[in-house]
C-alpha cells in the first residue's frame, strides 16, 4: 500500500489558555483532496498554519511523504512541497500577474530549469488568468485575485496545495468557474486540502471532509456522510 503524502498524528496547538488544535490526526493520499470544514473558530486555519510551518506543534507529528517536517520553517516546508493559499490575498500590487507567479517560481521552488516564462505562462492557463498576463495584481478584482493566489501557490511546484476559503465572497458564477479551475488542479496531479464554508465547492471537488469543531476532529467520510452526519448538523445549526 503506498503510503499517504501527508499524515498528521496526534498534533495539538494552544495559544495560552485557547485550544486551537486538539489531538488531530488524519491522512491525505496521493492524488486526494481532502475538505475541511466546521464553523469560524474551529482550527480550520490554524492547523493549516501548522502544517506549512507559520505555527509550530506543542505536541505531535506532521509528516510529508514519510518525512518529518513538524518543525521546518515556511520556506523550507514549501520548498519540500507544500503549497497554499491565504484567506485575504496580499500579492505585490505594483507587479503583473505574470510577474507574481514568476516570483514564486523563483523564490518558492528547489529546482528552477528550463523557461521560467514558460512556465509562469502554464500556471495562469490552468488558473484561466493568461488574458490578463500584463495586469497589474492592484487592478484585479476579487475573483480574479483568488485565482492568482491559486496561481501563487501552484508556482512552487507543490506536491500538496493547501486552499483557504477561495470562495468566499464569490458570485454564483465566480464559483463555478473556481470549481473548474480546481478539478483542473486535481487533473495535474496536485494533492489537495481545501478549507471551505461553500458547501457547494466541496461536494464538487474533494473525495473526503474532515469536520473540526473547537480544534478536534468532529467527523470524518464522503461529503454526503458527513452532510448527514447529526454531530455536523448541531454544530452548524444547533
Amino acid at each position: 500500500m503506498e503510503a499517504p503524502i501527508l499524515s498528521i498524528n496526534g498534533v495539538n496547538k494552544h495559544f495560552g489558555g485557547v485550544v486551537a488544535v486538539k489531538d488531530m490526526s488524519f491522512d491525505v493520499a496521493e492524488g486526494e483532496a481532502v475538505g475541511l470544514m466546521g464553523p469560524n473558530g474551529a482550527g480550520k486555519t490554524t492547523l493549516l498554519n501548522l502544517i506549512s510551518g507559520d505555527y509550530k506543534c506543542d505536541s505531535g507529528t506532521i509528516k510529508l511523504r514519510g518525512k518529518d517536517i513538524t518543525s521546518q520553517p515556511p520556506n523550507k516546508v514549501c520548498r519540500l512541497g507544500i503549497g497554499r493559499t491565504y484567506q485575504v490575498p496580499l500579492p505585490f500590487g505594483n507587479l503583473t500577474t505574470l510577474e507574481n507567479v514568476m516570483v514564486a517560481i523563483i523564490y518558492g521552488r528547489t529546482n528552477k530549469s528550463g523557461d521560467l516564462i514558460s512556465e509562469a505562462e502554464k500556471i495562469l492557463e490552468l488558473t484561466e488568468l493568461s488574458d490578463k498576463r500584463n495586469t497589474p495584481a492592484k487592478e484585479l478584482l476579487v475573483l480574479t485575485l483568488k485565482r492568482l493566489e491559486l496561481a501563487r501557490g501552484l508556482a512552487v511546484n507543490p506536491q500538496l496545495l493547501l486552499v483557504d476559503e477561495v470562495a468566499a465572497g464569490l458570485t454564483e458564477a465566480d464559483i463555478v468557474r473556481l470549481v473548474a479551475i480546481i478539478k483542473n488542479i486535481r487533473s495535474a496531479g496536485v494533492s489537495l486540502i481545501v478549507i471551505e464554508h461553500v458547501m457547494k465547492v466541496l461536494m464538487q471537488t474533494v473525495d473526503r471532509i474532515v469536520v473540526m469543531d473547537k480544534g478536534a476532529k468532529l467527523a470524518e467520510g464522503t461529503p454526503q456522510e458527513v452532510m448527514d452526519n447529526r454531530k455536523v448538523i448541531e454544530a452548524y445549526f444547533g
